[in-house]
């Protein structure tokens, strides 16, 4: 049961992702809206990183003892390459090229895709309670989603966004499912540390040639930038991600995957404070069937398990 709290929490963090970009945009390229959180998140991993190896130094040498460095960079190139860049990137782009609507509603389709890669990666098996859940969640975003639906923009101005984020996802995806070899190997905050650094290293040429005049800006940036990056950096990076690690080393990536739905219930509240939208009732009705559904993927497979007495 902590396991899902904590992907409770990180739902309800990365509900500000889409938010966080756009407070950002008029100061901040696409770049250095990746590169500047994730320098912030990596640098906050540092001490933890350090006190786990000092606290607990031979945690990881029954299980990565076995693997050459060869194997862990190749591991954890493919996680950087395959994974965390366009989960990050690429929905950067895609929500500053096209309509918040259209970002919210391709997001839909990153269950689909973790159930996917999980299947190929990990041989995972969606079993029929995840089905209902499935189906039930998706219910529930559609009547949340009522609205957006009605405003779905696909013209050429936006099929390049719309693209761009579904690329994302299927990052994400890979992500979260192929990640968990490496949770065989190192610990959750490790596993992260190495894939920001990499991502740090991947993309800083780019930061360079394309945004540096940002640095040079940065007297310039307004408490609305501010706010933007340090929650991209404390929540979506850092906080929100250690949480989901620590929960994705006990939970199948298919199940962590649906609870991904909570991000539109989340998001609804978030709307009426920050953006002052109305909050409808077929939209409330939405967003208690999307917690429905995970309410049954995490509470009835946990009692499933749990065995009869004798």
């Amino acid at each position: 049961m902590k396991s899902w709290v904590l992907l409770f929490a990180c739902n309800l963090m990365w509900a500000l992702q889409f938010t966080c970009i756009k407070l950002v945009e008029d100061k901040v390229g696409p770049l250095f809206t990746v590169w500047g959180p994730m320098f912030i998140a990596t640098v906050l991993l540092c001490p933890l990183v350090c006190a786990e190896a000092k606290n607990r130094p031979a945690m990881e040498v029954p299980a990565s003892g076995t693997h050459s460095f060869r194997s862990n960079l190749w591991l954890y190139g493919l996680l950087v390459l395959l994974g965390v860049f366009p989960g990050q990137m690429l929905i950067t782009w895609g929500t500053r090229w096209t309509l918040a609507s259209n970002a919210a509603l391709i997001s839909l389709t990153l269950p689909a895709c973790t159930a996917l890669m999980a299947f190929v990666f990990l041989g995972e098996r969606m079993t029929w309670v995840r089905w209902v859940s499935f189906a039930l969640a998706i219910v529930g975003v559609v009547m949340c989603s009522g609205r957006d639906f009605a405003g779905f923009d696909l013209n050429r101005s936006n099929v390049l966004g719309n693209g761009l984020i579904l690329l994302g996802n299927l990052g994400s995806a890979f992500y979260n499912s192929y990640g968990k070899k490496a949770l065989e190997r190192h610990s959750p905050l490790r596993m992260l540390f190495y894939t920001y650094v990499g991502m740090l290293v991947l993309m800083l040429p780019f930061v360079i040639a394309q945004e540096r005049d940002v640095f040079s800006r940065m007297p310039e940036f307004t408490a609305r930038t501010w706010i933007g990056l340090g929650l991209l950096a404390f929540f979506h990076n850092f906080l929100s991600m250690v949480l989901f690690l620590k929960a994705l080393k006990v939970l199948h990536a298919i199940q962590a995957a649906l609870s991904n739905y909570l991000i539109f219930a989340f998001g609804v509240p978030i709307a009426v404070v920050w953006l002052g939208e109305r909050l409808t009732p077929l939209g409330m009705a939405g967003g208690l069937l999307v917690l429905g559904s995970t309410l049954l993927i995490t509470i009835w497979e946990d009692l499933r398990r749990v065995p009869a007495p004798a």
